[in-house]
């Protein structure tokens, strides 16, 4: 036989339910117990904590009945989870969450080799799939004036090159200086080689050593760091400590973030 337990209190003598308000950060209050005035500043599981005019901080349960709010009894809550902020890719741009590839441009970036091709794929990945832009790579740029004539820039389908070592009077300079179409845009950075751009404090060393001419430039590096003479080993163990655009040189940053403005321009 189920038993029947009446509430047999005089509905006079009952405690009316109170709203439930959510302590959010600087709503204030007062405790009911003690007359503490404040502003929430903290609240965390079971627990608020209030800062009052003069700067002082008290704790208190967040207990049901618990507070008035502009002179009525309330019940603080835990405030739900705030909304996510957005995230931003390698490159330091807002994400686009949920974003699909983009239909690939007719337009592209092409640098020289395999390495600049990873690099640029780890710190700007998501941002050239959102714009649509494909990265290829052209094992150096000897032959650059003939793919640039190959590939028939137009303004609906502008090219970018990066390129190595574009200094004054660099060999790659002087390649570079014949590529005039203005559906084109040539840039590139100091270094020797793109493994330079990485920044020797992402990777735990002083600085990148000098190689003397003459000399395989990634090899002299192994050697000179104590690494073992094999570059497509040291190059995974180099990208591996690049997780966004802080760990590059701005030298490098600058240039690839131009040519992606130029060929996603309308």
């Amino acid at each position: 036989m189920r038993s029947y337990n009446p509430d047999l209190t005089p509905p006079w003598k009952r405690s009316a339910p109170v709203p439930e308000v959510p302590a959010d950060r600087d709503l204030v209050v007062e405790e009911v117990t003690t007359g503490f005035c404040g502003a929430v500043i903290r609240c965390e599981a079971g627990t608020v904590t209030l800062e009052d005019r003069f700067g002082k901080h008290r704790v208190f349960p967040l207990d049901p009945r618990g507070f008035l709010l502009e002179g009525r009894v309330v019940t603080l809550v835990r405030p739900s989870a705030a909304p996510a902020r957005p995230t931003r890719t390698a490159s330091g741009s807002v994400a686009v969450p949920g974003a699909r590839a983009r239909v690939a441009r007719a337009g592209r970036i092409y640098v020289e080799g395999r390495h600049d091709a990873e690099l640029v794929e780890r710190v700007w990945g998501d941002d050239l799939r959102v714009e649509g832009v494909v990265v290829e790579y052209l094992e150096g740029v000897d032959d650059l004036p003939s793919i640039v004539a190959d590939f028939a820039p137009a303004p609906d389908a502008r090219l970018g090159v990066l390129v190595d070592h574009l200094v004054p009077g660099s060999k790659e300079s002087k390649i570079a200086a014949q590529v005039t179409s203005p559906d084109v845009l040539v840039v590139g950075h100091p270094y020797i080689d793109v493994w330079e751009a990485v920044k020797p404090s992402s990777l735990g060393i002083p600085a990148w050593p000098h190689v003397p001419r003459g000399q395989d430039w990634k090899t002299g590096v192994c050697r000179a760091l104590g690494w073992p003479d094999h570059t497509g080993a040291a190059w995974q163990h180099i990208l591996s400590k690049v997780t966004s655009y802080k760990d590059l040189e701005p030298s490098l940053l600058g240039r690839v973030e131009e040519l992606i403005d130029f060929v996603t321009a309308p």
